[in-house]
């Protein structure tokens, strides 16, 4: 009997990552009703990492009250703790996601990442040696400052007074103390999850590529790069850290730069972070055929979304690559160079988004059977 690995990708607002492996599963049983199934949820450092990992390691979710990115905006808020119990695993947007702000109070200026500093802080009370954060998703642009001040730092401005993190106060940093910074933090490896490369400031930077979507109009845009800007020159003196012009620093309104300033982080691809947790290059080693997926694919996906990261460690491992997506989008032929066998749209007939949405289990199911009655020829 052939061994398959199932290692989609959740498809977004119609199933996670696990439901996918469940419905896949579903499919080929009814061709392979014996053959050996392994699971392994994956995601690729944005929404669904946190479930993915404490899925497929059998972890668990610690759920608390944090503050959202507005201020005086309570939100309820969770991260996972792996199976290993010294790995936490935490998406900043849970805690300072766009997702958190309706559209007409959206305001970059104001909104801040104290809650993710706050869900660091609760992960390490739980005794842990290694944080993971994806840090996709975010409506910020205050480059981790409310962050660090939840974990101690304070912001002073030229009269002495403490400052509030958040965007706007960015140029009004005139010293930083982190004399009360969480010691624990220097002791903890802490890996930040992201597929973005943006630097933190200039044109390809946080605020002139990110902020728009956050809500700045352009006279803020240029008020945000000049904070930022402002920040990381103080942090190159007050720190003795160089962050702006590091790939990756700009993501998350430029959180990524924020923790590589106040912590021990390193930046790595999110898709491999999760490859490496769940042990993936492994399980695919001892596969016959493997099934990857997510709601939409094109050309995109090769710049390191989950089932472009799946196919390369398949393809080292000299093994067929199937996936399947609700949405098939431009230039996707490109992806057959990246170790992707064959790709498949799973919808049958013209419907609304909604009804793929809800069908998506039934959809994923018969389309994984029609690949197993094609294996099954061969």
């Amino acid at each position: 009997m052939p061994k398959f690995v199932l290692a989609p990708d959740s498809f977004k607002e119609s199933m996670s990552a696990k439901e996918v492996c469940q419905a896949m599963e579903k499919g080929i049983r009814k061709v392979y009703p014996d053959a050996e199934i392994i699971h392994v949820p994956m995601a690729d450092g944005g929404e669904g990492t946190t479930d993915s990992l404490v899925d497929a390691t059998h972890g668990r979710k610690e759920v608390l009250k944090v503050q959202g990115p507005l201020p005086h905006q309570i939100v309820d808020a969770y991260y996972g703790i792996l199976g290993d119990g010294k790995t936490a695993v935490i998406e900043m947007a849970q805690a300072s996601g766009l997702m958190l702000v309706a559209p007409q109070e959206r305001n970059p200026l104001i909104t801040n990442t104290y809650g993710t500093g706050q869900l660091i802080k609760d992960a390490l009370n739980h005794d842990i040696d290694t944080i993971i954060i994806g840090i996709g998703g975010s409506a910020t642009v205050d480059g981790g400052m409310g962050m660090a001040q939840a974990l101690g730092a304070i912001f002073l401005d030229k009269n002495g007074h403490e400052l509030t993190g958040n965007g706007e106060n960015l140029l009004k940093i005139s010293q930083i103390d982190t004399t009360h910074l969480d010691p624990r933090l220097q002791k903890t490896q802490i890996i930040i999850a992201s597929d973005v490369k943006n630097i933190l400031t200039g044109p390809d930077g946080a605020a002139f590529v990110f902020g728009p979507q956050k809500g700045a109009n352009p006279q803020q845009v240029q008020q945000l790069d000049q904070g930022l800007q402002h920040f990381a020159n103080i942090i190159a003196r007050d720190l003795g850290k160089q962050v702006d012009q590091i790939p990756g620093s700009g993501a998350a309104g430029g959180l990524g730069a924020g923790l590589l300033a106040f912590t021990n982080a390193k930046l790595q691809t999110g898709v491999e972070i999760v490859a490496q947790t769940v042990k993936l290059a492994e399980k695919i080693a001892q596969a016959d055929y493997v099934f990857t997926g997510e709601g939409g694919m094109d050309f995109q996906t090769k710049f390191g979304k989950t089932p472009f990261g799946v196919a390369q460690i398949a393809q080292k491992a000299g093994k067929p690559v199937f996936a399947e997506a609700g949405y098939l989008g431009e230039r996707i032929e490109e992806l057959y160079a990246t170790g992707i066998t064959a790709i498949f749209g799973i919808v049958d007939k013209a419907q609304s988004l909604e009804e793929s949405l809800k069908a998506g289990p039934q959809n994923i199911a018969r389309t994984t059977e029609n690949i197993a009655r094609l294996i099954k020829i061969n």
